[in-house]
């Protein structure tokens, strides 16, 4: 018996040791997705990704509503991707959506956002 609790113990010990029993770290990628959506994206499409930043206002089409259960069901990643890095008007959708060409030869972030996007479904 002292033979299990000590053997629990120390591999308690050891995985806390190697970061396993602590917070996780954030993935590099998706950090940097977080950081590019507040920035970039938050504005027209809002926090929550809803279509309702304060720049949404003055745009006609309004900015797409990520939290849409149809719309995600309808788009496939590649599509989002896409609409990332060269903007709206490169699949017939709104020029108001911008490109963002810096983010072509990231895509790890790209596919980070997508996944953003992907969590922001009621």
């Amino acid at each position: 018996m002292t033979r299990a609790i000590t053997a629990t113990a120390l591999f308690t010990l050891a995985l806390t040791a190697c970061g396993g029993g602590g917070k996780k770290a954030e993935d590099p990628a998706m950090a940097e997705a977080s950081k590019i959506f507040s920035e970039r994206c938050a504005n027209c499409h809002g926090n929550s990704g809803a279509g309702d930043g304060p720049g949404a206002a003055a745009l006609d089409p309004k900015p797409r509503s990520f939290t849409s259960p149809q719309w995600q069901a309808s788009v496939d990643d590649a599509k989002i991707k896409k609409v990332i890095v060269e903007g709206g008007a490169s699949v017939g959708l709104s020029e108001a959506m911008a490109p963002n060409p810096d983010l072509a030869s990231k895509p790890d972030v790209v596919a980070a956002l997508v996944l953003k996007i992907r969590r922001m479904q009621k």
